[in-house]
């Protein structure tokens, strides 16, 4: 369908469409309907169309009125430890870990979008069949992949399509060469109870590589090397990626990281003690 009217990737005519159905009853009404009828069914979508321009400006406000995560210069003695120890590989799933998708408008019985509009949609060609995916992203998520691309190199590595996986990281990664290495469904071995992910595929050093991913099924054969984190479904409030920084900072100066991780696998347990415990080691 075209669009009259873009706003960035998100058509507003693609977005009624996916809320109202191309060939649902008001479509159909708004065909045959009376002048009365149409003015206002056009006065409805010019509403929708200001709920949705409130949100997004909403989202935006919201995430840079929250206290962000200070970044202090490094003293001599700290940048002298950081040096010695290896340069480390931090690997972050997609799906439910940095944002949350819906395709051509199914949403999950779990899911909290509200009345709240994707961030993005991707139009994707999947066995020659047009896709649209919904997409939100996780709040902070910006930031996160902004503050964390200056401690590691970030890889992503997702159970998704290629097709897929790669427009999601190019959409995150806008432009600022922060998800450059990636890996897809084909990098992942298929089990029965899913597909798990090979970390030494990416590298053969463990001791400096470790992922953040919200399904323990990926990383069930490097549980030393993950660090867990809640699935998201479009929570507005949360604020897991933000809560993960101060941990993440300390981890970088640590000689393997399986040492830290081996100890602290379940995601309920405070991670202030852990840093604290890092910064005395």
């Amino acid at each position: 369908m075209a669009a009259s009217i873009s706003l960035g990737t998100f058509a507003v005519e693609d977005f009624f469409s996916a809320r109202n159905g191309k060939n649902s009853p008001m479509s159909r009404t708004t065909n045959h309907a009376s002048p009365f009828g149409r003015f206002w069914s056009a006065l409805f979508k010019m509403w929708s169309f200001f709920v949705y321009i409130f949100h997004k400006q909403y989202k935006t406000i919201v995430e840079h009125q929250t206290v962000r995560y200070p970044i202090s210069p490094m003293g001599c003695i700290t940048a002298q430890r950081l040096l010695a120890v290896k340069h480390k590989i931090l690997v972050l799933d997609l799906d439910e870990t940095l944002i949350h998708s819906t395709h051509d408008g199914v949403i999950r019985p779990n899911a909290r979008t509200g009345n709240r509009p994707p961030d993005f949609v991707l139009k994707v060609l999947i066995e020659r069949h047009p896709v649209s995916f919904f997409v939100h992203k996780r709040p902070h998520v910006e930031f996160f992949l902004q503050t964390v691309s200056q401690w590691y190199e970030v890889v992503v590595f997702t159970a998704s399509m290629e097709i897929y996986g790669s427009a999601v990281s190019d959409k995150l990664d806008g432009g600022r060469n922060i998800l450059m290495r990636r890996y897809f469904r084909q990098h992942c071995t298929q089990e029965a109870v899913g597909y798990t992910k090979d970390l030494s595929s990416i590298s053969a050093d463990l001791s400096s590589i470790f992922i953040i991913d919200n399904s323990p099924i990926a990383y069930k054969g490097y549980v030393h090397n993950a660090l867990p984190i809640s699935s998201w479904y479009c929570d507005p409030k949360d604020t897991a990626l933000l809560d993960l920084l101060p941990f993440l900072d300390s981890m970088r100066f640590v000689r393997d990281v399986r040492t830290v991780l081996s100890r602290h696998r379940n995601i309920n347990v405070p991670l202030k003690s852990t840093v604290k415990n890092i910064e005395n080691s």
